[in-house]
């Protein structure tokens, strides 16, 4: 099962139970040939569970696995075919670089010649051809990673299952290594499913996002969708919503939902569910917030906390209410300062309170414009 000549990958309502727990509930996702798609959720999510029930590493409790309109689910993780990259390398540490990346070229008993044709094409593409005769040990960890890509890529399998591959590096090697998994993904026209809990390694590399929390799926869609126009309060959550605010929505006054509570009043554009009146949960970005702009949202505040961030400032502010509010900004504030707060109605969420993957969508999408 190494041929990379298929269409689509399905997983019809996939489950994993561990006795009375339910790791994973009723996944269902189709891959197409040549995608990346990124699982992202935080630990316990359910995504690792997915990507082990996908390689076989992990019996299904519901649901198929199906590779065109093959059942694979069935199947031992060697006879699946499939490339697995782990989250420590793996690498056989007796063994040189070329040693390691041939090694499933041994296993599946590939002519000598066509092996080492193979190893050295692979070699080249991950740029380790000086290395080639050096053991893991002696290599950094960027090369190990590139040695473990080598090795899940040479058998030309038809998908690369990734668990969260650049989690051990550090911040400059990951931002690096991102963009090496991108291009090998491309320049190799590989389908990968990829396992992270890192929203901007998800968001860098995947065309597809699918968002996993208690072992449910949240929300599928791509990295714009998920990012602008997150469908319930977690998700919004998780990619960046960190300002989440329980509040009423009081109706629409005209083109304006009302929004009250928290010690703060807000005007957000209304959507299109039924429920404007009751309690809702609020969620803002913290570069959405401006300091010191008169705007239709206006609310005060006092400083708690500031973090030099490089480009701009990391700030924390506390309403009168008590309420916690994080914000991002150029200027340079002091704790203890008064300052106004305002943002602008379209950059408000507004969601069911306490919404979840049964609640579906937000009362209001958001604008599909650059953050």
């Amino acid at each position: 099962m190494n041929s990379t000549d298929f269409s689509e990958l399905r997983l019809e309502g996939v489950s994993r139970t561990f006795g009375r727990s339910a790791a994973l509930t009723d996944l269902s996702l189709t891959v197409e040939r040549g995608e990346f798609v990124a699982l992202l959720g935080p630990s316990g999510g359910g995504k690792s569970t997915a990507l082990n029930c996908l390689a076989g590493l992990l019996p299904l409790t519901g649901g198929t696995i199906s590779l065109d309109d093959r059942r694979i689910d069935l199947l031992p993780p060697e006879r699946r075919g499939f490339g697995m990259i782990f989250q420590n390398y793996a690498l056989f540490p007796h063994l040189t670089v070329r040693g390691n990346i041939a090694f499933g070229l041994k296993m599946r008993k590939v002519p000598k010649d066509e092996m080492e044709r193979r190893v050295d094409s692979a070699l080249e593409l991950v740029q380790l051809t000086e290395h080639a005769d050096k053991q893991p040990g002696q290599l950094s960890g960027g090369q190990q990673q590139r040695v473990a890509i080598a090795r899940a890529v040479v058998v030309e399998p038809p998908i690369v299952l990734m668990d969260e591959p650049l989690s051990n590096l550090d911040a400059k090697l990951r931002h690096e290594m991102r963009a090496e998994i991108r291009r090998l993904h491309k320049t190799l026209g590989l389908t990968t499913v990829y396992v992270t809990h890192d929203q901007e390694e998800a968001l860098s590399l995947a065309d597809r996002l699918v968002v996993l929390n208690g072992g449910r799926v949240q929300q599928i869609g791509t990295p714009e969708e998920v990012y602008l126009e997150p469908v319930n309060s977690f998700v919004a959550d998780f990619m960046g919503y960190r300002n989440l605010l329980e509040m009423t929505a009081m109706g629409v006054d005209g083109d304006r939902l009302r929004l009250v509570g928290e010690g703060i009043e807000l005007a957000a554009i209304p959507g299109d569910l039924d429920a404007l009146n009751g309690p809702v949960t609020v969620a803002m970005r913290p570069e959405d917030l401006i300091v010191g702009q008169p705007m239709e949202n206006q609310f005060r505040a006092i400083v708690t906390s500031v973090e030099y961030q490089g480009r701009d400032f990391e700030v924390q502010a506390v309403a009168s209410s008590g309420a916690k509010l994080f914000l991002r900004t150029e200027k340079r504030l002091a704790i203890d300062q008064a300052i106004s707060i305002g943002i602008k109605p379209d950059r408000i969420m507004v969601y069911p309170a306490s919404s979840s993957l049964a609640d579906g969508q937000s009362l209001r999408a958001h604008e599909r414009e650059a953050v």
